[in-house]
């Protein structure tokens, strides 16, 4: 039975409330669209072919299904630690809400070492000289820093950052507007499946899901920072999914604009595709200028993107440290900027040491192309506790329920399920080596689970004794 939720149960908080419904919209709207789009754009073209936005649209609405769990669940804890907390409310089992907390924080830091790898390939079209793994290691340091300094400062940078990588966007609409209105344009190309080999229609458009998932993922990070939320029962649902709906319209007519545009083989042989429409000279401006303006908006965009996924890994092990799931020592908040500094630290350690591992098997000739083996990681992660959020909703229904709490429609959940589950089993078929560096990521969260069997047991008898 549903009861009133308790007047001010949205402020018995640690954390500084500082996000308004406004910022969390576009938190998640900058994290959705982070630099997926700029970078796996040609990928996913190569895969489907011209009708390559049909990936997109599919892909979105998959996450955003999901996203209507998230949604249920927040209304209901709105509180630190996301997909762990469900699974811990719902479960109750200490084991598998820490196998879901690793396999979260395992795919934010793969999802962060992917980026930051990226940013320096960028950074090296504006500036060569640095060598890439000290860009790398620069650039996970300074988000964790602004991160320190506090979340308002850190969601506010994220706005900031949202305004400028979706004006880069709408300039490659625009491109492509100014090409329609020309004329003789080519619209059949929207309707044209040409993937590789003898590949059918529909295991190509599920090819371009699933390679560009990563770019659909991070609006989970929002309920990371549900505590910090002012009024998230309120607030959370319709941002999230707004948020995504926004980032999903922004995805199709990009994929839209680039396809009519450049041709696909262009852009399916291009790393960075979004650039392919920029150098098609169509607005009058010089292409040298507006390349080099592309690259660094690409940059915001990654760095956007990895903001909120340093955000999110301090909040992950923050949360679950109040659960008694991690060592205590990750609910530590600083003083006065009230971040959760040891969280960031032990994060930012961890992301650094994928950078280098990835640096130095390729000095001993392992051909590992770090960008896209994490991406691939995080995506076979994040589709597993997805999944299980979608479980927790249907098994905590009826529980902890007030007038304010949200109820996503069951027949999309159900949905959320399938799509989910169809996609896992399709990247794990497609690239089973991808569950070793899963395996080799969720074995760093055993230290976590010695340490707290270990030492957290005997602090709690020794609280609890008399």
């Amino acid at each position: 039975m549903s009861a009133p939720a308790p007047e001010h149960e949205d402020l018995d908080t640690e954390l500084k409330r500082g996000i308004t419904g406004r910022l969390l919209f576009f938190y998640v709207l900058g994290d959705v669209l982070g630099s997926g789009v700029y970078v796996l754009i040609g990928a996913v073209a190569a895969a489907v072919g011209g009708a390559f936005w049909l990936a997109f649209l599919l892909g979105i609405c998959v996450a955003t299904l999901t996203g209507l769990a998230y949604a249920e669940l927040v209304t209901k804890y709105p509180r630190a630690a996301g997909a762990s907390l469900y699974v811990n409310q719902a479960f109750k089992s200490p084991t598998l809400t820490f196998f879901v907390t690793v396999a979260m924080l395992s795919a934010s830091f793969a999802a962060a070492g992917s980026l930051a790898a990226g940013f320096s390939d960028y950074f090296a079209e504006v500036w060569s000289a640095p060598p890439a793994l000290l860009v790398s290691l620069a650039f996970v340091a300074v988000l964790s820093i602004v991160n320190f300094i506090g979340i308002t400062e850190s969601v506010v940078a994220n706005l900031m950052m949202t305004i400028v990588e979706v004006a880069g966007l709408a300039i490659v609409v625009l491109i492509g507007v100014v090409h329609v209105a020309r004329g003789g344009v080519d619209f059949s190309v929207l309707t044209d499946f040409s993937p590789p080999g003898d590949t059918s229609p529909v295991l190509a458009v599920v090819a371009g899901v699933a390679l560009g998932f990563f770019a659909m993922t991070g609006f989970e990070n929002a309920a990371n920072v549900a505590e910090e939320c002012t009024h998230p029962r309120r607030t959370f649902p319709k941002a999230l999914v707004g948020g995504m709906i926004g980032a999903g319209i922004i995805y199709v007519a990009v994929a839209i604009a680039a396809a009519l545009t450049v041709p696909i083989d262009t852009l399916a042989e291009s790393p960075a595709a979004l650039l392919e429409v920029v150098k098609a000279d169509i607005l009058p401006v010089p292409v040298g200028p507006m390349t080099t303006l592309f690259a660094i908006i690409a940059m915001i965009a990654i760095t956007n993107t990895t903001l909120v996924a340093v955000v999110t890994q301090s909040r992950i092990l923050y949360g679950m440290a109040k659960e008694d799931v991690v060592p205590s020592v990750f609910a530590k908040l600083h003083s006065t900027r009230k971040s959760p500094w040891v969280g960031l630290i032990f994060s930012g350690l961890v992301v650094s040491g994928l950078l280098v591992t990835g640096t130095v098997l390729g000095e001993l000739g392992v051909k590992t192309d770090l960008v896209t083996r994490l991406a691939a990681v995080t995506v076979v992660l994040l589709l597993f506790v997805y999944a299980m959020v979608i479980v927790c909703a249907f098994k905590l229904r009826g529980h902890d329920e007030s007038d304010a709490t949200y109820r996503a429609p069951t027949f999309l959940l159900v949905l959320g399920i399938v799509g989910n589950v169809a996609l896992l089993w399709y990247v794990i078929d497609d690239d089973p080596a991808s569950l070793i560096w899963c395996g080799a990521l969720i074995a760093l969260g055993g230290v976590l689970f010695v340490l707290e069997y270990a030492f957290g047991s005997r602090r709690k008898v020794a609280e609890t004794a008399p």
